[in-house]
């Protein structure tokens, strides 16, 4: 007999700490998941019907059959990938304790928890190193790159270095307070990466020196933070913010934002987190005295991954 009870998972948000572009090229990155986090219920049905219950849309269709929606592709790719060992339909609600217009990694959070909660009911393996594998197999099929990142912070949780190929995923101690503001628009990573390729054509070798800077950099944060010497950290994270304006991603309200933020004296360290041209600037430390005409959106680091939650 089916069994009908709800599987329920939760998987946080996440935020670039440094490495962006450059992971993309097998260099390191640091991300964190953060305290926002997007909840999925899944209950089995004893058909074939897919129904899927979010905010970005309402779907109805079969298991057999599944039709595209570009609105929930990620969850409709998730699907397809575990579709021949899935035992019935399903109905699936998805609930965000945040924003899909905020840069906090929201499709790699959904995509976490959904592949957890379908690799449940398939009876697949649901380790942190399972979840991971097919969670990017499923980004790759989306929008055919993606280094990842957002999605190994989300699904292990806390505060990590990473890089792609040989994956290796290493837990850092934690962070001291940050801030994240939001500049109110972002552009898409794919349409980001594809205008630092077509720059990167007419310099080629400059670029690979640029992305092994980023590299360099990134090593020397991923030291700092071990040894909690937040100063240099800041100092490393201004240097990264200088390459990522080298890549051609920051514009003037990004700009705006890093300098106001870099003057206050409680402020270490401040740089674009994400692809860039819009999106997030996060800070190392806080000044509630600022007054920063961007949108603050408090957050601490989670120590929580991706889990079931019943």
């Amino acid at each position: 007999m089916l069994d009908t009870s709800t599987i329920s998972v939760s998987a946080p948000g996440s935020i670039m700490v440094m490495g962006e572009h450059a992971v993309l090229f097998g260099h390191r990155a640091i991300a964190c998941a953060v305290d926002k986090y997007i909840r999925v219920d899944l209950t089995p049905l004893d058909d074939d019907q897919v129904i899927i219950d979010s905010a970005l849309a309402e779907y109805f269709g079969s298991l057999n059959a599944l039709h595209d929606d570009q609105r929930i592709r990620f969850v409709l790719a998730a699907i397809a990938h575990f579709q021949p060992a899935l035992p019935s339909g399903f109905a699936l609600k998805i609930t965000a304790g945040f924003s899909h217009t905020v840069g906090l990694g929201s499709s790699a959070a959904v995509t976490a928890a959904v592949v957890k909660a379908l690799a449940i009911y398939s009876g697949q393996p649901d380790t942190p190193e399972a979840i991971f594998t097919a969670a990017l197999a499923v980004v790759h099929k989306v929008q055919g790159r993606g280094s990842g990142t957002d999605l190994a912070a989300s699904i292990y949780g806390g505060l990590i270095a990473y890089t792609v190929e040989p994956r290796e995923v290493c837990p850092l101690p934690g962070l001291p307070p940050i801030s994240l503001f939001y500049v109110g628009y972002k552009t898409t990573t794919p349409e980001v990466l594809t205008v630092v390729a077509q720059r990167s054509e007419q310099h080629p070798a400059l670029y690979e020196q640029i992305y092994q800077l980023m590299d360099k950099t990134c090593c020397e944060a991923e030291a700092a933070i071990k040894q909690q010497d937040w100063p240099a950290l800041g100092r490393l994270m201004n240097i990264y913010q200088g390459l990522m304006d080298a890549l051609g991603v920051t514009d003037a309200n990004l700009a705006q934002l890093v300098y106001q933020l870099r003057s206050s004296p409680l402020i270490n360290g401040a740089k674009i987190s994400g692809s860039g041209l819009g999106d997030c600037v996060i800070a190392l430390g806080q000044d509630s005295h600022l007054d920063v005409p961007f949108e603050s959106i408090p957050v601490n680091i989670s120590a929580k991954g991706t889990v079931r939650v019943n």
